[in-house]
């Protein structure tokens, strides 16, 4: 049984489960906190892991009205790059809801990464406590755009990233200090090429994912072909 110290696991079948599960909580936490407090404050993951997840979530019939979005982190490139985390959220999914978009919150990475940070602090300073964090992980262990080796700013909520380990190097992140100022955190985990990571996280190596989902109190939706092989249980026969 797959299990990660400090946070809540479970393992699904396959990435269509993983993106099912991940609709379905998005979906129920929006329903609990706009009936709660009138709105849903959701921050979205990049990569193309939670894509899946968004569009099915193009399909829901939801409160739209009420749903308040923001990013977990942006790359530093112009915003009608297909490579922006907020143009692929926009393609497969918020496009096609009518959510309003003054309450769609891209982060303006296009400014460059000091200045969208400082733009975006303000902004997610205004949001948290966040209802729901939606995260990822990267094959080196990273979470939004928080790198193993990296320093990550104990101050700020949002923080200047420069020379990231894959293209671009500039980007712009949310910091644990913001990310887990929030009610749930989901952590994304799937495909072979995780395994490791995974097995690294397990065995207790203080990854940037594990410091964020530990923080946050995070529910871990692993699918098996991410899940590292268990040894067998001995025989105590």
């Amino acid at each position: 049984m797959m299990q990660l110290t400090g946070v809540e696991t479970q393992v699904l079948a396959d990435t269509e489960a993983v993106a099912a599960e991940t609709a379905r909580l998005i979906l129920d936490a929006a329903a609990d906190a706009i009936a709660a407090r009138g709105a849903f404050r959701l921050v979205l993951a990049g990569g193309s892991t939670p894509l899946a997840a968004y569009r099915l979530l193009a399909q829901a019939q939801a409160d739209w009205a009420h749903w308040h979005l923001y990013h977990g982190d942006e790359r530093c490139l112009p915003p009608d790059s297909p490579e922006r985390n907020s143009r692929a959220a926009d393609d497969v999914w918020l496009a096609k809801v009518p959510v309003p978009r003054e309450q769609v919150h891209p982060i303006p990475a296009e400014q460059g990464a000091p200045a969208a940070s400082a733009a975006y602090e303000p902004v997610v300073a205004g949001a948290v406590p966040f209802d729901l964090v939606l995260l990822g992980m990267g094959e080196d262990g990273h979470t939004a755009s928080l790198f193993p080796g990296h320093e990550i700013l104990p101050g700020p909520l949002v923080m200047p990233v420069h020379d990231a380990p894959k293209p671009p190097p500039d980007r712009v992140s949310l910091t644990p200090s913001a990310l887990c100022r929030s009610r749930r955190m989901l952590v994304l985990v799937t495909g072979a090429g995780k395994q490791a990571a995974v097995a690294r996280w397990a065995a207790g190596e203080g990854l940037p994912v594990a410091r964020v989902a530990v923080g946050g109190n995070a529910l871990v939706l692993l699918d098996r072909a991410a899940t590292p092989a268990m040894p067998p249980e001995p025989d105590l026969g």
